[in-house]
């Protein structure tokens, strides 16, 4: 019941015209979602999560988990942007559990966010979840949208876990005073992905 209830919702918000995660064709075939952008997401989601894997790798190879803070501080949002102007489209992460607050979710990104995590609770493999969408911004604008799930992996329980060592502690009140991106477990739901274009 709880599942139906944040699917109706996230129905509702996007006020447009989505795929459901069977990604099965639209009514009006001049609102089908463009298969181009579909792929096109995957490859920079999968780019963006490698690039900066490597990079906090590198960090903590060399300085531990307090060096791949701010790498993830300084270099995450790097990433982002230029990945935005390689690809022309807006790319971003965002969390019902935030670390940084430039990343909140807006609220279709906040319904996505929640049918993932019903998902997820249903059994559904964190690494499995992604969603897609052709809605109208409030500007009347068609706009792609695409979110595709974080899971925590083990690395990012030194940093995200249930628990933190005390240097780690203090770097991340240090950067991030508002924390909230903590208490995870390996396999969880940590957030996700998220990409949007603007449609001719």
């Amino acid at each position: 019941m709880r599942y139906a209830l944040i699917l109706a919702l996230g129905a509702i918000l996007v006020s447009g015209v989505a795929l459901s995660r069977q990604k099965q064709p639209p009514a009006d075939p001049a609102d089908a979602i463009p298969t181009k952008e579909i792929h096109s997401s995957r490859a920079i989601v999968q780019k963006f999560s490698e690039t900066l894997q490597a990079a906090l790798h590198q960090a903590m190879e060399t300085g531990g988990p307090v060096n791949g803070i701010a790498v993830c501080h300084d270099k995450a949002g790097q990433i982002a942007t230029d990945l935005s102007a390689e690809a022309d489209m807006i790319v971003g992460r965002t969390s019902l559990k935030l670390r940084n607050a430039n990343n909140a979710p807006d609220n279709w990104e906040l319904a996505v966010l929640k049918q993932f995590d019903a998902r997820h609770a249903q059994g559904e493999p964190a690494e499995k979840l992604e969603y897609f969408a052709v809605i109208d911004d409030d500007q009347g604008q068609k706009t792609f949208r695409y979110m595709k799930a974080i899971p925590t992996a083990s690395p990012c329980l030194k940093c995200h876990g249930e628990t933190i060592d005390s240097d780690v502690e203090t770097k991340l009140k240090e950067l991030y005073p508002e924390d909230k991106a903590r208490g995870y477990k390996e396999g969880e739901l940590r957030g996700a992905f998220t990409l949007s274009k603007p449609l001719p």
